[in-house]
Parts: structure tokens; sequence; C-alpha cells
């Protein structure tokens, strides 16, 4: 009766210890610590239709009209930066309140926004604590 035990623990413990490394051997995703940030963004106040659609829309080169119709009809707004990113402004709060009228006067501007950017699986989204127009910048607006 002793010998049956000793093998049923050993067998056990060699179940244990191969679970063990089989799982220490299994890849790991790695969580990241946080998904926000405190960041200043600069780009083109638009609606997302376009560069959603348009892939060779830019934030410096762009129909001016088209994007105030847009917005004008709804289409959600967005900063675009020189890189292409799109960052979807949202508020601080829960559940989330509407930004447009605090973007609505920057629609087809060249911005800096500063504030507490989110991101997860390669969506952007910032709280805008601060936002500017920036004068100094060329703008291309009748971009057919």
């Amino acid at each position: 009766m002793n010998r049956v035990v000793l093998i049923s623990l050993l067998l056990v413990a060699g179940c244990s210890i191969a679970s063990i490394l089989a799982m220490s051997q299994s890849p790991q995703k790695a969580e990241p610590s946080s998904n926000k940030s405190k960041a200043t963004i600069e780009g083109l106040v638009r609606d997302i239709a376009c560069p959603i659609q348009n892939l060779e829309a830019k934030a410096t080169d762009f129909n001016l009209q088209c994007a105030l119709e847009c917005a004008r009809h709804g289409s959600p707004l967005v900063i675009q930066t020189n890189d292409g990113d799109l960052y979807i402004p949202i508020s601080d709060s829960m559940p989330d309140t509407d930004q447009r009228k605090k973007l609505m006067p920057f629609v087809g501007k060249y911005v800096r926004a500063s504030g507490t950017v989110y991101e997860r699986k390669g969506t952007r989204a910032i709280v805008i604590g601060e936002i500017k127009e920036l004068k100094d910048l060329k703008l291309t607006t009748d971009v057919k």
C-alpha cells in the first residue's frame, strides 16, 4: 500500500512540474502600465469621414468647404496630425459629454491641443485641456 501511495505522489508531483514548465514557456502578453498620458498634439480639426475614407487626406492639404459642410451635417470631429494619426476628442467625465461646441470654432484650422491622451489598440482620444490655433502654418484649403 505504501508503494501505491508513493507512486501516486510521484505522478502528481511530476504532472505539477510539467504544468508549471509549460506555463512558464508559453508567451505572455505584457500588460500596459497605463493607456493614458499627458501630451500635446498638433493637427487639423476636421470631420472624421474624409481621412477615414480617403487615405490621401492630409492635415495641411484639404478641402475646407467640404470639411465645414461635413461638420455642419454632424460628422464627428477629430484632430488629424501631420503623421495621419486621428485623435477623437472626449470629455474627462463618465458618461462622456459632447465636445462639438468646443471644437466647431476650430474646424478647418491647424491647432495645438494639450491634455490627456488615451490609446487603445490603435485608437487615440484626447481630453483637451487647452487648444489654440497655430496661425503661422501654410494650409492648402482648396484640394479637390
